[in-house]
């Protein structure tokens, strides 16, 4: 029986292939390990850079101030209408007007009505520059200056039922201001029916249906250019005001409809109130590839490395990829005449790309 030796060509050629064989597995390994490594480093973050684009933008509005719909109006007066609160409030007079709301929306429709020469009071966030003159009655989260608003000696007071409390309400017209309350809710839907309101009050219905159709088309024509990825990105809107005041925003908030219409998909819908304070573990949770916020409450935080150091965001695939939007506080929730003009101007800062 004849052995086999090192001498013998054919081993010698079987070790040879057992070794390519060997070689070739080590090198398989070694890219198996190098693609599961990178998808590890990446895969979570894959929406954010496959329908949107990596680091911060701003979005931006070539004019912050809202176009009037024509010239000042004469209004028809008196006008009697349905207060949000219930109640009918009959106005007589509306060449003094005081607009007050959390969002600034009031004043930016008596504006785009062409009232704006009769505004002679507004809130902190009614900051277009049209009205940087107008005396402020009322701070950023709604608290009203009772003496500043009584100095102004208003014809009519236009606000919400969540900035005038009862007990506010009834000193108001103790003191003889005639109030009409409006919807403080903030969605796509209610910008027209808000629009007409105001202007039923102010007594320029006609001005009021066609601010309200413009507006109308120019949020259906923004909305239906926004790019529709597929996967959604997942959006969070964030209030900043200080590495202390922290808040991510749901249900109610008014962010969520313009996340929806961003075709976006909303990292705080599960969330119990509008706006809930930020925590690592409902950032990390949320997961969001795309965090939108206001201008100033970027700039109160350090910019977008200090939004890094806010609990949990540097965990999220927005924190990773710096996926930051920002946009001027004073249109971004307005929820107003803007409206559509704040839905292109997002869009394109989210996809990176212009409207045909």
């Amino acid at each position: 029986m004849r052995h086999a030796t090192s001498g013998d060509p054919s081993v010698h050629t079987r070790r040879i292939a057992g070794v390519r064989s060997g070689w070739s597995r080590c090198v398989l390994a070694v890219l198996a390990l190098t693609l599961v490594a990178a998808s590890a480093a990446c895969g979570t973050d894959s929406a954010a850079t496959s329908s949107g684009q990596r680091g911060p933008s701003t979005a931006t509005l070539a004019d912050l101030d809202p176009v009037p719909i024509g010239p000042e109006p004469t209004p028809t007066l008196p006008a009697t209408v349905r207060s949000f609160d219930g109640t009918d409030v009959t106005v007589t007079d509306s060449s003094r007007i005081v607009a007050v709301d959390r969002y600034g929306t009031l004043a930016q429709i008596v504006y785009a009505l062409g009232m704006g020469p009769k505004l002679i009071g507004r809130s902190t966030t009614a900051a277009f520059p049209a009205v940087r003159d107008v005396p402020n009655v009322a701070g950023g989260n709604g608290a009203l200056n009772v003496e500043g608003l009584l100095a102004q000696r208003p014809s009519v007071f236009l606000t919400d039922s969540v900035t005038v409390t009862p007990p506010l309400r009834e000193q108001l017209r103790a003191a003889g201001v005639n109030v009409v309350f409006f919807d403080p809710q903030r969605t796509m839907e209610g910008v027209v029916p808000q629009i007409e309101a105001v202007a039923a009050a102010l007594g320029v219905p006609d001005q009021g249906k066609a601010l309200g159709k413009r507006t109308h088309d120019e949020i259906a024509a923004a909305t239906a250019a926004v790019p529709k990825p597929d996967p959604q990105l997942t959006m969070a809107f964030l209030y900043l005001r200080s590495t202390a005041i922290t808040f991510l925003a749901g249900p109610g908030s008014g962010a969520d409809s313009l996340i929806a219409a961003l075709g976006g998909k909303d990292a705080g819908a599960a969330l119990p109130e509008p706006f809930v304070s930020i925590t690592s573990e409902a950032m990390i949770a949320a997961a969001p590839d795309l965090l939108i916020v206001m201008s100033d409450g970027l700039k109160s935080v350090g910019g977008v490395d200090g939004l890094q150091k806010v609990p949990g965001i540097a965990q999220t695939p927005a924190g990773r990829n710096k996926r930051v939007v920002d946009m001027s506080d004073a249109v971004v929730l307005s929820f107003g005449p803007n409206t559509g003009r704040v839905i292109t101007a997002l869009s394109e800062a989210v996809y990176g790309t212009r409207p045909a």
